[in-house]
C-alpha cells in the first residue's frame, strides 16, 4: 500500500491553493475548479472544495475543522523560508526553533487553521533520512 495524498477540505480552494503554492514552491494541477494538487517529489497535497463532500457522504468532512493533523514539510533552510514567506503568514505559531528530536521546525496555520510545521533537520547527516518527530 501507498499513500497517495493527502487531502485538505476547505470552504476556499483558490485561497488555499494560493498559500500552499507559496509555501511549497510548486505549480499547482488544477484538475477541476473545486480540486487541485500541488505534486512534490515525496507526496501530494490535494486542495478540495467542500463542496465535494456530498458525493463521500453526508457530513464525512467539515472544512476548517481540524485540529489533529500536522501537515509536514521538509525544506533546505528553516529560516530561509520563514524570510520568503513571513509577508503571506498570517497565522504563525511559532518562529523557527531547534527542537529536542534534532530538527529546526517553524509553527504556522494555513488560512483554514491547519497546523503546518517546516523543518531542516540541525544534523547535515540526517537530512538524508528526515524525521518529523521522535
Amino acid at each position: 500500500m501507498n499513500l497517495s495524498a493527502t487531502r485538505i477540505v476547505t470552504d476556499d480552494v483558490d485561497r488555499l491553493v494560493t498559500f500552499y503554492e507559496a509555501v511549497t514552491g510548486t505549480t499547482p494541477t488544477r484538475l477541476h475548479e473545486l480540486f487541485a494538487e500541488l505534486r512534490t517529489p515525496t507526496g501530494t497535497l490535494a486542495i478540495a472544495s467542500s463542496r465535494t463532500v456530498p458525493a463521500m457522504g453526508s457530513g464525512v468532512a467539515e472544512a476548517g475543522a481540524n485540529r489533529s493533523v500536522v501537515l509536514d514539510f521538509l525544506v533546505d533552510d528553516v529560516d530561509a523560508a520563514y524570510a520568503r514567506l513571513r509577508p503571506v503568514l498570517t497565522d504563525l505559531v511559532r518562529e523557527p526553533a531547534d527542537m529536542p528530536w534534532g530538527n529546526r521546525s517553524l509553527l504556522l496555520r494555513d488560512p483554514d487553521g491547519n497546523l503546518v510545521n517546516l523543518f531542516t533537520p540541525l544534523d547535515a547527516a540526517a537530512r538524508d533520512k528526515p524525521t518529523t518527530a521522535p
